[in-house]
């Protein structure tokens, strides 16, 4: 097994998307933790809240939330998804991943390591990272900064041996009697005789150490994946124009993706719940012209909506719901490199659905009604119709491409139909009658009964008209 260890050491401030900087967090009166101009204007852990004012007047001061915490190391946990379904929570701040399963699919640890700092970028995480054989090694390295990949136990226990005594989270008292006894790095510790050391400092340290160093088995809890996805994100300061919550958005949907991956499933509409600081709530649909599990159609669709979306509150908070998924069908990847490809039909369609509003964009579809007024009838786009593999082109009655809004009289000469001259019938009477079940309904196009013809005139112009007891009408033109 390899295990990926991904430690977030500023995961307390940056839980909070959207915040300024610099910025700081306290707890009971002290700073416990800075972003990065915060400690170059000084600031730094332990200090009490006036100092690190006096320090940067400018600071951006929060208290710390447990919750708030591990509420983003869960949704970390759902975008890790995408990388192994085998995660466990390191509270409170870092996450294990079993990544030995899947280098074959990126292309070795890596490919996974890019990938994951990449992820970690967009959504603004700092990341140190280790991987090794043990998770608890990998954590510790992890931890220390050692950003490295140790496939061998010989290797990463070298490495280990190198951390120093106080990196481990055990207890202060411990920590000050190894440093008194002059044991200040882990190699120290593992070449003193097991069993004293046990009377002086206790069982649980040196079970530690036969952890990490595999000597024992370290079991790991995995991480639940959720049946339903359903997650918030709260705003550190009310966001009064839409567009400024694209990133916040957009964790969320990196949580969505490694969720979809693990559950293999396609989402074809969710909503973003938006939470307004006079503790009103607004919703914003998003549905896609077809399943999908893309993290990038994703953003890009949700920049398309907030650009048109108007506030009539200050958001406070975010919650994304997926309300529709479907399985993910199996496919095959292909055996050579793939043409890059276009945007396509489904992702153009979601963009002007997008920009000019759901009901500007629709399509044309068949409906079992003969008379042609009804025959066809606005749908939603949906790129998931059935498909017939038997053309049925020559065997269906000729029907004209254009059909007009309302059949128009025709005047008639010699008992011919006249329409920009004298109309020749190409084609033998086609009988369309009844109607009978919507007869009298205001817009329907009731009882008919009518005798289609092609007809073509001198300038060589095809037309679809009919008769019946009122006369001749034109009522579509072919292309």
């Amino acid at each position: 097994m390899l295990w990926l260890a991904l430690h977030f050491p500023l995961l307390p401030l940056e839980a909070l998307p959207l915040r300024q900087s610099p910025s700081a967090l306290v707890s009971r009166g002290r700073v416990c933790c800075v972003d990065r101009a915060a400690a170059e204007a000084g600031v730094g852990r332990g200090q009490k809240l006036s100092t690190a004012l006096g320090l940067a007047p400018a600071l951006a001061v929060f208290e710390r939330d447990a919750g708030r915490e591990a509420a983003a190391l869960a949704s970390l946990a759902c975008w890790a998804g995408r990388f192994t379904p085998t995660v466990s929570l390191a509270a409170p701040d870092a996450l294990l991943l079993e990544i030995g399963g899947c280098l074959r699919l990126f292309g070795g640890a890596e490919a996974i390591v890019a990938a994951v700092e990449a992820g970690c970028r967009e959504q603004s995480y700092s990341l140190t990272w280790a991987a090794a054989p043990t998770p608890l090694g990998a954590l510790w390295l992890a931890r220390a900064g050692r950003a490295a990949v140790h496939p061998e136990v010989n290797a990463m226990q070298a490495a280990l041996a190198d951390l120093p005594c106080t990196l481990p989270d055990w207890p202060a008292d411990v920590v000050e009697r190894l440093d008194a006894f002059g044991l200040r790095r882990l190699g120290d510790l593992r070449r003193q005789p097991a069993a004293g050391l046990r009377r002086r400092i206790g069982n649980a340290p040196l079970d530690d150490l036969a952890r990490a160093w595999g000597e024992i088995p370290h079991p790991q809890l995995a991480f639940v994946f959720p049946e339903s996805f359903r997650l918030a994100i709260e705003l550190p300061a009310r966001v009064e124009h839409a567009e400024a919550l694209a990133f916040a958005g957009q964790r969320l949907f990196s949580a969505l993706t490694g969720w979809l991956q693990v559950r293999q499933l396609l989402v074809r509409s969710c909503v973003l719940h938006l939470t307004h600081d006079d503790r009103s709530t607004s919703e914003l649909p998003l549905r896609f012209a077809e399943p999908a599990a893309d993290e990038a159609r994703f953003a890009r669709l949700l920049r398309e909506h907030l650009g048109r979306l108007q506030l009539r509150a200050p958001v406070e908070a975010l919650c994304l719901q997926a309300e529709e998924v479907t399985a993910r069908p199996g496919a095959s990847a292909g055996l050579f490199e793939q043409a890059v490809a276009g945007e396509g039909l489904a992702l153009c369609l979601e963009r002007l659905q997008a920009r000019l509003g759901a009901g500007a964009v629709r399509g044309l579809a068949g409906q079992a009604d003969h008379r042609p007024e009804c025959a066809t009838g606005w749908r939603e786009p949906d790129l998931d119709l059935p498909v017939s593999a038997a053309s049925t082109v020559g065997l269906a009655p000729p029907r004209p491409l254009w059909l007009l809004p309302a059949p128009q009289a025709l005047s008639e000469e010699r008992g011919r139909p006249f329409w920009q001259g004298p109309l020749s019938l190409q084609s033998r009477a086609e009988r369309l009658e009844s109607g009978w079940w919507d007869e009298g309904e205001a817009g329907a196009a009731g009882d008919l009964r009518r005798d289609y013809f092609v007809a073509r005139n001198p300038q060589g112009q095809w037309a679809w008209i009919f008769r019946d007891r009122d006369g001749w009408f034109l009522h579509g033109l072919f292309a």
